[in-house]
């Protein structure tokens, strides 16, 4: 993994490095299989199928993650970790605004992956108590960061926020999973969106 996502408040879930072997494998073995279903099946996979599948229990899987949303924002963190560095490198761009919408590009990409999880974002964005919020946490101050540059430079207007911004991506990325023979809609979507940051 690139990035290092910070735990959320009340995070429980304990990291692979502090677990006993055994413990270990199953974690990864869980997350092999949660990946694997939720490419196939979508996040709305059977859990059951997936601690089927890694050789454990039900129970098992729930110590790991204690809830649908843990197991997401585990199986999530690698893509996380590739904006966290991709939006520390766009911090250099000499166009902010074009790094700016590069990164929400990659946001749309990393988000359709998983059939569901666009979704599963959208809702973690406004609730803190998510497992998914330490997701949403990062990636929310990674793209403040960038949305910043692009305003001082004058070429996103001064009362853009960054929830709204996420959340029209997250909503860019939901529109393309239900549109999947148009795969030029998230560009003319963006696009779109882009026209509307610009000041007037």
């Amino acid at each position: 993994m690139v990035g290092t996502i910070p735990a959320a408040t009340g995070d429980t879930t304990a990291t692979p490095r502090a677990m006993r072997a055994d413990a270990r494998r199953n974690h990864e073995r869980l997350l092999t299989e949660a990946r694997s279903a939720f490419a196939t099946h979508g996040t709305d996979a059977s859990l059951e199928d997936v601690a089927r599948r890694a050789g454990v229990g039900i129970g098992t899987l729930y110590r790991h993650f204690p809830n649908r949303h843990a197991l997401l924002s585990a199986v999530f963190e690698e893509a996380v970790g590739d904006l966290l560095t991709r939006s520390r490198e766009l911090l250099g761009s000499p166009e902010p605004c074009k790094a700016l919408v590069t990164w929400l590009r990659e946001i749309v990409t990393h988000a359709g992956e998983y059939r569901g999880l666009a979704h599963a974002l959208m809702a973690a964005t406004s609730d803190d108590t998510s497992a998914l919020a330490r997701c949403s946490g990062p990636i929310r101050e990674a793209g403040a960061a960038l949305l910043a540059r692009a305003q001082e430079a004058g070429t996103v207007r001064a009362e853009v926020a960054i929830g709204d911004l996420l959340q029209l991506t997250h909503a860019i990325a939901l529109a393309a999973e239900e549109s999947p023979a148009d795969p030029g809609l998230p560009d003319r979507l963006l696009t779109l969106t882009l026209r509307g940051l610009k000041p007037a």
